[in-house]
Parts: C-alpha cells; sequence; structure tokens
C-alpha cells in the first residue's frame, strides 16, 4: 500500500510539472522505477505506458479551450510519429551512456538558449507556414520522435522549444501541442513499440495512470491560468534541472 501510495504521489508531481512546462515527467518518474528495483529495460516501458495517461489528462483539459488547429496536428503526427516508432526499436539495442549525455547537454542547452533569448514565445507569431518551412521543420520534429522513442525523459520539452522557435507559436499555446500530440500519440506510439519488446511492471502502471491523469489535468489548468512568462520560466528550470540530472547520470556510468 505504502508502495503504491509513493507511486501514485511521484506520478502526480511528475506529470503536474511537465503539463505546466511542456514536457520532461521522466526526471522523477523513472529514476523512481529504477531506484525501487526495475531493469531499465522494464522501467523504461513501465513509464513510457505511464506517460500515455498524461496526454489523456492534458487532452481532457485542453480540449475545452480549443485552440488546437486540427491541420497543425495532423502535421505534427505525421512528422514525428515514424520517428517514434523507430527510435522505439532501436532504443533496447544501444548503449545507454553516450546518448544519455548527449541529451542532457542538448537538454540543459535548451533551457539556457531560452534564458538568454527574454522575449522568445512571449508572443503568437506564426511564421514558415510555406512548403520550405514546414518541410525543415516536419524534418527536425521526425528527428526529435527519433528521440522520444528511444530516450526516456525531455524530448516533449524539444518539442515545445522547436514550435516556438521555428513555428512562432507562443509558450501556452506550444504547450498545448506537445502535451496534447506528444503525449498522447507519440508516447503511445513509442510505448507500444517498447512494450512488445520488454513487458512492464504491470501492477505498478495502475497508480502511476491515475496519478498522471490526475497531474496532468491540474498542471494543465494552472499553465492555461497563468501567462506566458510563467510557462517560459517554468519551461526554462525544467529544461535545465533536466538536463544536468541526464549529465550526472551518464558520468555515473562512465
Amino acid at each position: 500500500m505504502i508502495e503504491q501510495l509513493g507511486l501514485l504521489l511521484i506520478s502526480l508531481l511528475a506529470n503536474g510539472l511537465s503539463a505546466m512546462a511542456g514536457g520532461g515527467a521522466g526526471l522523477l518518474q523513472l529514476p523512481v522505477l529504477l531506484f525501487l528495483g526495475l531493469s531499465f529495460s522494464t522501467a523504461l516501458s513501465t513509464h513510457k505506458i505511464a506517460s500515455v495517461a498524461l496526454g489523456i489528462g492534458a487532452t481532457l483539459r485542453h480540449m475545452r479551450e480549443k485552440t488546437l488547429n486540427l491541420k497543425f496536428c495532423l502535421f505534427i503526427l505525421a512528422a514525428g510519429l515514424p520517428g517514434v516508432v523507430l527510435g522505439g526499436i532501436i532504443i533496447l539495442q544501444l548503449p545507454e551512456r553516450l546518448t544519455i549525455l548527449s541529451l542532457g547537454i542538448l537538454t540543459t542547452g535548451l533551457g539556457l538558449y531560452s534564458v538568454f533569448k527574454p522575449q522568445l514565445g512571449l508572443q503568437h507569431q506564426p511564421r514558415n507556414r510555406h512548403l520550405s518551412g514546414m518541410l525543415t521543420g516536419g524534418a527536425v520534429l521526425c528527428f526529435i520522435g527519433i528521440l522520444n522513442g528511444s530516450l526516456t525523459s525531455g524530448t516533449g520539452l524539444f518539442v515545445t522549444l522547436w514550435l516556438i522557435r521555428w513555428f512562432g507559436l507562443d509558450y501556452k499555446t506550444s504547450v498545448a501541442y506537445v502535451l496534447v500530440l506528444v503525449g498522447l500519440f507519440w508516447n503511445g506510439s513509442g510505448a507500444i513499440t517498447v512494450a512488445v519488446q520488454q513487458p512492464p511492471q504491470w501492477d505498478w502502471l495502475p497508480a502511476l495512470l491515475i496519478g498522471a491523469v490526475i497531474g496532468a489535468y491540474t498542471g494543465s489548468h494552472i499553465a492555461l491560468s497563468k501567462g506566458n512568462k510563467v510557462i517560459k520560466r517554468l519551461f526554462e528550470t525544467l529544461t535545465i534541472l533536466i538536463g544536468l540530472k541526464l549529465i550526472w547520470d551518464a558520468l555515473l556510468l562512465f
């Protein structure tokens, strides 16, 4: 009972923060699963399935706002899903320390980039919606999809910043797209791909799923009630913390 309650609380906190910042639930959730004794592959499979509930909780809240453009949603899915499946196939075949170190450096860089761009993402100014802009944006989304399928945390934050930097979305709108599309569809595809190769810890999933739905819904509600500046600061804080944590984890593996 204590174990299940702990899993529920960790899931609430991790997914609540992720819903407010636009990604990063794995920062807390995956290390806890490893600490409780799961192997990396089992913990990864369990985390990826549980992370789908982040998308469910966020979708329940953001759909009420009706701010998402259907064509742009389909574009993000078409660009990213092939990469997610490919990443899910290769993750369990690769050495993890170099990929974790690389992801940590890149994630920290995202946060610092946003810090040093004070006006980034504060206004919604759509751009690069012509053919070449969409192709370039889609190629990067596909690459991020590979990272999403193959790595454990932080890749939703990559999508958040890319939608802001390349397509001109503000933080609030970008987070909405990420939580619904990455949280539900990208994570769902990655979860199926990994779970087929490595079964999750089934008896831990109910607590993780319940915590994720409630945490994501609550975090999304808080994010929608706050302005872009607050979300920007949360994004920057979470990306830098996740990046430093991943770098530390990678160094311990050497």
